[in-house]
């Protein structure tokens, strides 16, 4: 199975994140989320109904979007369709998040040269992606777009750095006209690179997408610290868990939540106390019944870190 394929047709039965979306089309909003509340990322898929639904029936009142399925095909019938699900279900959808198009390959070998805005041949092509999701987005009532932005260089005289800068400067300043913020996800990057990028591009609705194994599989960065410097700009959270590579050639493992090396308690802590209000969105990448057991276990693990959090 693909990386991203997660949660797809035989796994359209567990979802993710969001905001308000049915306001877009009269129906009565969802009721506003708790700060920090657990939710699912799923991908929506050519029946939505199925994902949207198996999200309330998991337990969760929110959900994030994997849109990559609807490329090119996005349009104010489809925003309709998914706006009136979510208000039957109730759920609130925070945040849409694209990768496509073209050939993305999660390793450290052929990343570099496939995945988000930093290779000079996508660009153009995930440029116009990310401005149909925020276009999407909008009609939905959705304010966070996110998406990998790739191995941004860490030197800023690299040859690729300024171009990356103007790519993803390009992409805020769409999501600024349409009302949202453009997050970049954890991964590829140091925390220090992401935040001179942050920096670079100059606009205020850029911010971060903070996903805590990412940091550990790409041997980045601890979570724990990287919310020391990324910390003030973080608008969703992937809970995910991890380990570090071991294979200089491959990323590190996936794990379920609670057994890898992700310090949640230490995380939360320091982003309650920087004010965080967002949702925490569990990503499980494995498939199948699998995958609804893993998140089962996961969303209890996280609600008992979270109420030590806020009982603290």
């Amino acid at each position: 199975m693909h990386r991203r394929e997660f949660l797809g047709a035989a796994t359209a039965a567990i979802l993710a994140q969001g905001l308000p979306s049915a306001a877009a089309f009269g129906a009565m909003p969802p009721v506003p989320l708790k700060p920090m509340e657990v939710g699912l990322k799923i991908s929506p898929g050519d029946d939505p109904e199925i994902s949207i639904r198996r999200v309330r029936e998991m337990g969760f009142n929110n959900t994030f979007f994997s849109v990559d399925h609807y490329l090119n095909h996005f349009s104010p019938d489809l925003a309709k369709r998914i706006g009136d699900l979510l208000a039957k279900y109730n759920l609130v959808l925070t945040t849409l998040e694209i990768i496509s198009p073209g050939r993305t390959v999660w390793d450290f070998q052929s990343g570099p040269s496939t995945i988000g805005l930093v290779p000079p041949s996508m660009r153009a092509a995930r440029i116009d992606g990310l401005r149909q999701a925020s276009d999407f987005a909008k009609i939905l009532g959705v304010n966070q777009i996110q998406a990998h932005c790739g191995f941004i260089p860490e030197f800023p005289g690299d040859p690729l750095y300024e171009g990356t800068v103007e790519a993803i400067r390009t992409v805020t300043a769409h999501c600024q006209g349409n009302g949202q913020y453009f997050l970049m996800e954890t991964g590829q990057e140091t925390p220090t690179t992401m935040s001179r990028m942050i920096r670079d591009v100059g606009l205020p609705n850029i911010g971060v997408g903070l996903d805590t194994a990412n940091l550990i599989l790409y041997g980045k960065a601890n979570p724990v610290d990287a919310v020391d410097i990324l910390g003030p700009h973080v608008r969703s959270i992937h809970a995910k868990d991890g380990l570090w590579p071991t294979n200089p050639d491959k990323l590190g493992k996936e794990v379920l939540i609670g057994t890898g090396l992700v310090d949640f308690k230490k995380v939360f802590t320091k982003l309650h106390s920087i004010g965080y209000t967002g949702a925490v969105s569990i990503e499980r990448e494995t498939s199948g019944p699998q995958q609804i057991a893993d998140v089962a276990k996961e969303k209890i693990y996280l609600e008992r870190v979270l109420s030590g959090v806020f009982a603290s």
